[in-house]
């Protein structure tokens, strides 16, 4: 990364994003963040990370956003929705992020996505998945775009998400068997070391808590050494 390059962040205004923005902006990173409301980045802006307002769900927004003479090295992107959700981001909001980003050469995409996104779909119970089936599509959807996009791509999917203070102990595997939870706190902190890291680069990884498994508990860590 060069010190003129912004890192490109959507879904910043909570969760996991919010996380995400401490991470980058606690390393001095230039962070640009796409969001929605007034209110979030006010609070954003605080901290150092340059705001636009506007919608993912709208190719203008994104384009005008990412689209600029300041160069983006990396998109990272956490936007997903719920169940209840009758128009679910998960896909457009990130195809239209995804196409804006081969527009302007980044050079890596980072999508966070879940724990029974794609291949990973059998490490979830029958319960949980008949309550995200709906979700988890839009979110596969959204994978196998960025897959097939060309770009320098690693896709975390983290399990059940908990917003309490970083454990430490939060491991990524390219097991897609294994489930469990994780602070929203220890997935930012992995996002952030996979940013220069060419060891993820077109790697799927899931994130748990090593203290928090569901079930299984023997299992290959992915290492970034």
């Amino acid at each position: 990364m060069t010190s003129e390059s912004y890192i490109f962040l959507a879904g910043a205004s909570r969760g996991v994003g919010r996380e995400i923005a401490n991470c980058l902006t606690a390393q001095q990173l230039k962070v640009k963040a796409l969001l929605r409301t007034e209110t979030a980045a006010t609070e954003l802006q605080a901290t150092g990370v340059k705001t636009i307002l506007g919608d993912a769900m709208n190719v203008s927004d994104v384009e005008a956003a990412m689209l600029t003479n300041e160069p983006i090295h990396t998109v990272i992107s956490t936007i997903g929705g719920l169940p209840t959700d009758t128009e679910k981001p998960d896909y457009p909001a990130n195809k239209n992020l995804i196409d804006a980003a081969i527009k302007a050469k980044v050079q890596k995409f980072i999508l966070v996505t879940s724990i029974g996104t794609g291949n990973s779909v059998g490490a979830l119970s029958p319960q949980a998945l008949a309550a995200l089936q709906s979700v988890l599509v839009e979110k596969d959807k959204a994978e196998q775009y960025l897959i097939a996009s060309g770009l320098t791509y690693t896709i975390i999917r983290p399990g059940g998400l908990k917003t309490e203070p970083a454990t430490g102990n939060g491991v990524l595997t390219e097991d897609t068997s294994i489930v469990g939870s994780i602070h929203r706190a220890d997935v930012a902190q992995w996002v952030c070391r996979c940013l220069n890291n060419n060891r993820t680069n077109n790697k799927i990884l899931s994130a748990v808590d090593k203290n928090m498994l569901f079930g299984q508990i023997e299992f290959a860590p992915f290492s970034l050494d």
